[in-house]
C-alpha cells in the first residue's frame, strides 16, 4: 500500500550533502510506490513558536500564527511518515528544521491530539562535516518516543565538509535503501 511521506529539509542549501541524500531517498521511495512531497524549509516564511497554547490541533491553521507553516500542517496531518533532512550544526538539527519540529506543537494542542501516534513512522537523514551525531541522535530518539512515531532508522553522512562531498559515499545508496524499504 502506497505511503505518504512528508521531508522537512531543514538545510540552508537547495543543492548539497541534504539534499544529496533527500533525493536518493525520494526516488526509492517512489520506486516503491510511495509519494513525496519534500518542504524545503530555509526558502519558507516560518516563525519561531510564541509558547502561547493557543493551537487547535482539529482547525484547518492550527497555530495562532499565520506563517508558512499553514502549507505543512494539512501535509503532516495526513501523512503517514515523517522524515527529518538536515545538516548537522552544532551537535544538532538545524535552526530551520527546529524551528519547523517546534512549530508541530501546535497540532497537540486543543481539540485532540493529531501529531503524536497515529501510526506515523519516521526517519532521519543528516549530512555532517564531523561525524559527532550522538547528542543528536539522543535528541531525535527522545523526539520519537515523545511522538510514538516508529523509528525506521537514520543515515548519517559524516565527512562532507563542502557542497558535493558526498558524491559517490555508500551513505547515498543506504538513504536510497531505506527510502525503498517503506512499504
Amino acid at each position: 500500500m502506497s505511503k505518504k511521506i512528508v521531508i522537512l529539509n531543514g538545510s540552508p542549501r537547495k543543492v548539497g550533502n541534504t539534499a544529496a541524500l533527500t533525493a536518493q531517498f525520494t526516488k526509492g521511495a517512489k520506486e516503491a510506490g510511495n509519494t513525496v512531497t519534500e518542504f524545503f524549509l530555509d526558502g519558507m516564511d516560518i516563525h519561531g513558536c510564541k509558547g502561547c497554547f493557543g493551537g487547535h490541533s482539529s482547525r484547518e491553521c492550527p497555530c495562532v500564527q499565520r506563517d508558512d507553516m499553514d502549507k505543512i500542517y494539512p501535509a503532516v496531518k495526513e501523512c503517514d511518515m515523517i522524515v527529518l533532512a538536515t545538516p548537522l550544526y552544532y551537535w544538532n538539527m538545524s535552526g530551520q528544521i527546529r524551528t519547523a519540529i517546534d512549530r508541530l506543537f501546535a497540532l497537540e494542542e486543543g481539540d485532540g491530539n493529531l501529531l503524536r501516534g497515529h501510526g506515523r513512522a519516521s526517519a532521519l537523514l543528516m549530512a555532517a562535516e564531523g561525524n559527532g551525531f550522538e547528542d543528536v541522535l539522543l535528541y531525535y530518539d527522545h523526539l520519537m518516543e515523545h511522538l510514538k512515531w516508529e523509528n525506521l532508522g537514520h543515515v548519517l553522512a559524516g565527512g562532507n565538509g563542502y557542497v558535493g562531498d558526498i558524491e559517490g559515499k555508500p551513505e547515498l545508496q543506504k538513504a536510497y535503501e531505506l527510502g525503498k524499504s517503506i512499504q
